[in-house]
């Protein structure tokens, strides 16, 4: 499937496999974050972060890097869902952005440990479907 980048929020760009390898490391980082975590807030955060970055390393391996700009992370996640093929990506992803931004801007929500332990699961099962997704581009290993 042929991908579209909007150039509003993707520019051309050629990445290093080394270079890909180091954004797919840090979403790794992030997600072992969230797994040793034991607040709700520590395990949602990370997650949320780690399904970024690994968008943001997708992208990367798709040759754009993401410009950092109002929306970007909602076009992080729809080109992860397409690129995965999987609209769940976005859609569940969508949610945990608006969660996020109502505890950021909104003077917090509260996430229990059964909700941030699904949002986990679900980033996990992302992580390992992209990094099938790398090694199928040659991307990384």
């Amino acid at each position: 499937m042929k991908l579209n980048f909007d150039s509003r929020f993707f520019q051309k760009k050629n990445f290093e496999d080394k270079a890909i390898s180091r954004y797919f490391r840090n979403a790794i980082r992030d997600l072992q974050i969230a797994l040793k975590g034991e607040e709700p807030e520590v395990i949602f955060n990370f997650s949320y972060s780690a399904l970024i970055k690994t968008g943001i390393t997708l992208i990367a391996a798709s040759g754009h890097k993401v410009r950092s700009r109002k929306g970007h992370h909602i076009k992080i996640l729809e080109k992860l869902s397409q690129i995965l093929n999987n609209k769940d990506i976005e859609m569940i992803g969508d949610r945990m952005r608006k969660k996020r931004n109502l505890d950021l801007y909104d003077g917090g929500i509260i996430i229990d440990l059964k909700e941030a332990k699904q949002y986990l699961n679900f980033v996990k099962e992302v992580i390992n479907k992209a990094e099938g997704h790398l090694k199928s581009q040659n991307s990384l290993f």
